[in-house]
């Protein structure tokens, strides 16, 4: 039996982002039986309680209160239990894999004790976090130094995008690495469509853009609205986003005076999975202006249920999307969205079935979760 300890999730079932849905969907899709899965979860009670998660082991690990570096004392905590859990249980040549670089300037250490009871350390790196400009300059440097510690003693880089792996090869030389993407699941297209949503919105189907991601300034929403507001379009832009409360609202508001433009519409956040999935299905097309991190779970989620997709082009979304999507830069939204206007019924058709063939052939949660398999039996 090969035991697998995922830490940096924040547990299970899924409740939060990308993390933890790609633990819910390896466990969900599990197909050997010769793997366990051990899963940290973080919990308000105390650590060492056990749960059973479908065929996962669930262990809780006690939150602290240490403002950001939150995160790091709950993966040393997490490692620190698991350890401990492995000595006493006496399992045999465990591999630990690490979600995320925040344990970076603590790995020599934990790599040791791993190597020491003869296990492995599988690092996924998260894209290019230390960018993400939700982070102040301090914890900027720490990050992108963790990266560069986990991209030097990791057992093994797993990257959910060519890009991530290139960029960490040109950046830190000779990486052990490889790539498993980030997964979907293929969505049914005849089921039919409730309207409530659209009624209550004022949203008229097939005659919006669409845009969903958080609220940050590295997705791209100056551009996107700026770009929108210069065109020439009778639809709607629709934003599906945490913005009630976010100062970087009253920013973008100042920035671009888009409460002047009727057209855009922010409608806050949608939780419901069925009405999203609805709402990406109804769109003219979805506007992605993700510019960090690997394979964005938004732009699968797109190509898999929007026919047409303009798609920021910066390498780690042509990876995903290829010859599917129609791509910008900063400054040529606006002309590709005069450009979108004139397509053909029969041309957004053809992009349409050569997405959800890339999704088909790549990107389901099937194939990747039996990638994963693969590797942590070593049969790869």
């Amino acid at each position: 039996m090969q035991h697998v300890f995922i830490i940096g999730s924040r547990g299970l079932p899924a409740q939060y982002g990308g993390f933890e849905t790609f633990v819910d969907e390896l466990v969900s899709h599990q197909q050997s039986d010769q793997i366990k899965y051990h899963v940290a979860n973080l919990s308000k009670s105390e650590t060492g309680r056990h749960s059973e998660y479908k065929t996962a082991d669930v262990f809780d690990i006690k939150a602290r209160h240490f403002g950001p570096a939150n995160v790091i004392f709950y993966d040393r905590d997490a490692i620190n239990y698991a350890l401990s859990y492995i000595k006493d249980n006496e399992i045999e040549a465990p591999i630990f894999y690490i979600l995320g670089n925040t344990l970076g300037a603590f790995i020599g250490h934990y790599a040791k004790k791993i190597h020491k009871i003869g296990g492995k350390m599988l690092v996924n790196p998260d894209g290019l976090e230390w960018k993400r400009s939700k982070w102040i300059k301090p914890i900027q440097m720490y990050l992108k130094f963790s990266e560069q510690k986990m991209a030097k003693i990791a057992d093994l880089i797993i990257s959910d995008n060519q890009g991530i792996e290139d960029y960490l090869k040109s950046e830190y030389g000779d990486v052990s690495s490889t790539v498993i993407a980030y997964g979907t699941n293929p969505v049914a297209r005849d089921s039919k469509i409730d309207t409530t949503w659209f009624e209550a919105q004022g949203v008229k189907q097939k005659d919006y853009y669409l845009v969903v991601g958080r609220f940050v300034p590295e997705n791209n929403y100056e551009a996107i609205i700026q770009n929108f507001m210069a065109s020439d379009t009778t639809r709607d832009l629709v934003i599906v986003t945490n913005h009630q409360g976010n100062p970087y609202f009253d920013k973008l508001r100042d920035i671009t005076g888009f409460e002047q433009d009727k057209r855009i519409k922010f409608v806050g956040t949608v939780y419901d999975k069925e009405t999203l999935l609805a709402i990406r299905q109804q769109a003219f097309a979805y506007i992605h202006g993700h510019a960090v991190g690997g394979t964005n779970p938004g732009l699968l989620e797109a190509m898999n249920a929007t026919d047409l997709n303009l798609v920021y082009n910066v390498s780690f979304n042509r990876n995903v999307a290829l010859d599917s999507a129609l791509f910008w830069q900063l400054d040529s939204l606006t002309a590709l969205l005069a450009q979108a206007e004139k397509l053909e019924v029969s041309e957004i058709e053809q992009l349409a079935v050569r997405a959800r063939t890339i999704i088909a052939e790549k990107y389901t949660w099937e194939r990747i979760v039996a990638q994963y398999e693969r590797l942590f039996l070593n049969e790869s």
